[in-house]
């Protein structure tokens, strides 16, 4: 028996030493970091920028691989069902690790128990945006033309159980008005048709807004945070423009499959947060309309927690849902 007990004692150690000795070597291959949405959009910036970072850090080729679809649970399912050894990530966002769970029906994942949290990189404010040829200045010239022309607005969004898709029936709920969502396989294709005027109104991301918006292509109401936006610092949040106690920003987060090694988390927390806390990285996210993040995966999981927890009440509160 102690024999036997000896021989498990000595395997379990060993075993140990080469999951050690594995993930100090980490990476020897190229990453996939999978994006849930559409190239253009603001998961997608953020994934490029740590994509980037780390192929320079670690000299293995970090791929963005962006896989659409169902408000991002394509491709987190595909992530949470990939082997847990840190080179199938996902850049999650506050759709995919909080709202969809309450939103959907039936989930293809459980955004807990199938990810394990790497680091936090950026929130984001939304921003409220409507095409140049809609009769309205600000919000409350939006809210008071909504309600003389009920059903005739559409807003779109990058997708069902995004907070873009959220912050607009957040806004319906609050305001009292009656619009059409509209939405679309990822922020780009619904920008373009915002711009093109098959729909009226967007509350998209702010970075792939941003450059619309000072192109003048679109105008910019409200940011939906609870502070003004450095890089839109003359536009009002939705509480100084008329709604207080309106907030629904959102966040991205890099995941990896439940299981993975914590050396091989912890590595790839480390490594994404040096760069986080550059100097370098801090301006290149706030010229991108985004606030740089960081802290440990503990961190991260406690957001997701109180994340899902909040989102759950707006869901419920507007009455949205998806089978």
């Amino acid at each position: 028996m102690n024999s036997v007990l000896h021989r498990f004692a000595v395997g379990a150690l060993l075993a140990l030493v080469a999951t050690a000795a594995s993930a100090q070597a980490y990476p020897t291959k190229p990453i996939r970091l999978v994006v849930p949405f559409p190239p253009g959009g603001a998961t997608d910036i953020l994934a490029r920028d740590v994509a980037q970072k780390l192929t320079e850090a670690w000299g293995q080729q970090v791929i963005v691989d962006n896989r659409p679809g169902a408000g991002g649970n394509i491709g987190s399912e595909l992530v949470a069902k990939s082997a847990p050894d840190g080179y199938t990530l996902e850049m999650g966002t506050v759709g995919t690790h909080a709202i969809n769970a309450s939103l959907y029906a039936k989930m293809p994942y459980d955004h807990v128990k199938d990810f394990v949290p790497v680091i936090l990189v950026a929130g984001v404010p939304n921003v409220l945006v409507v095409n140049p040829a809609v009769p309205a200045n600000s919000v409350a010239e939006l809210i008071a033309y909504a309600k003389a022309n009920p059903g005739k607005l559409n807003f779109a969004s990058s997708g069902n159980g995004t907070s873009i898709h959220l912050s607009g029936e957040l806004f319906k709920f609050m305001a009292g008005v009656q619009m059409t969502h509209v939405p679309y396989k990822g922020s780009a294709p619904a920008l373009q048709d915002l711009i093109g005027g098959q729909v009226q109104l967007m509350f998209d991301n702010l970075p792939p807004s941003l450059p619309q918006i000072k192109a003048g292509k679109l105008r910019a109401l409200a940011v939906t945070s609870l502070a003004r936006a450095p890089a839109l610092p003359d536009v009002p949040t939705m509480a100084e423009a008329g709604l207080p106690g309106y907030e629904a920003s959102s966040w991205f987060g890099v995941l990896a499959p439940a299981g993975t090694p914590l050396a091989i988390v912890t590595k790839l927390n480390a490594e994404i947060a040096k760069w986080l806390a550059t100097p370098e990285a801090k301006e290149k996210l706030s010229k991108q309309g985004a606030n740089a993040a960081g802290g440990t995966p503990e961190d991260f999981a406690k957001h997701i927690a109180a994340e899902t927890a909040k989102w759950a009440k707006v869901v419920k509160d507007s009455g949205a849902k998806i089978d």
